[in-house]
């Protein structure tokens, strides 16, 4: 006869993400404010070809594309990632970091801190490539 074994909620939900994660690197970081939830209200755009599309971390409507034109052009930028979200933040990119992007190799960023909209203080990562 097999014997029964409960869990209580904290153990359960560690080992099933333990299960699910086993092998797969992430990294998670940014917002960490007061009500957070929800997805984007509108689709993820698709970028143009040679755009860089960032992910964003703990995402809740913002959208980070550099075109293909800035890339190309170079020098330092600030990207507005507002995207679908009530509220905005920038990223502020330095030319070293926009021709590392350009030449595919991996950048993450933080975005500014935002106290404005429903999901209080705080702020994301950007990751392109």
């Amino acid at each position: 006869m097999q014997e029964s074994r409960t869990l209580d909620r904290r153990t359960f939900t560690l080992e099933a993400a333990l299960a699910i994660l086993s092998g797969v690197t992430i990294t998670i970081s940014g917002c960490g404010g007061s009500g957070y939830g929800g997805s984007p209200t509108t689709p993820t755009p698709t970028p143009a070809a040679g755009d860089k599309m960032g992910a964003i971390s703990a995402n809740h409507g913002h959208i980070a594309i550099i075109t293909a034109a800035k890339l190309t052009t170079g020098g330092a930028l600030s990207l507005d990632i507002r995207g679908s979200s009530d509220h905005t933040h920038t990223v502020d990119l330095s030319a070293a970091e926009i021709a590392s992007i350009a030449a595919n190799q991996q950048i993450s960023k933080g975005s500014t801190s935002s106290t404005g909209g429903s999901y209080g203080d705080h702020a994301h990562t950007v990751t392109f490539n």
